[in-house]
């Protein structure tokens, strides 16, 4: 246990957050996510939604230049609740915001350091985050 950490950052998440370099990627994807389909590496955070570990994660990790954030295209394109509480967890706008087709997500999140699969069971609840350079105000 550790002062100041957020509670939901784990040890074995720490250790990945800390060993992504600048511009790595890491998802945090829905429970439908296919997380150990596609991913090297995966944590799982069960009991959890993605905007709880989104934020949890920006606590430590600052985001790259925009587009920072990717999130999954809904069927229809529309901005779910789920996305906007992701875009807020993240601390982005829509407009910062990638939103990338379904089928082309997955591609992009084979390329991701790290894949955290969560409980969260609401439909594209899944979000990729660029890591920034640590120690230097985002502007």
């Amino acid at each position: 246990m550790l002062e100041g950490i957020h509670p939901l950052l784990t040890g074995e998440l720490l250790l990945h957050l800390d060993r992504m370099g600048h511009s790595d990627s890491v998802v945090v994807g829905d429970a439908h996510f296919p997380a150990w389909a596609i991913g090297a590496r995966v944590v799982d955070l069960p009991g959890t939604t993605t905007p709880e570990v989104v934020a949890a994660i920006r606590t430590v990790l600052p985001l790259d230049d925009a587009p920072g954030l990717d999130l999954m295209e809904s069927a229809d394109a529309a901005v779910l609740d789920v996305q906007r509480e992701l875009m807020a967890a993240a601390g982005v706008v829509e407009t910062t915001t990638r939103f990338v087709e379904r089928f082309a997500y997955y591609d992009v999140a084979k390329g991701a350091y790290l894949m955290i699969r969560t409980g969260e069971t609401r439909k594209y609840g899944n979000a990729l985050l660029r890591k920034g350079v640590v120690g230097h105000p985002s502007g």
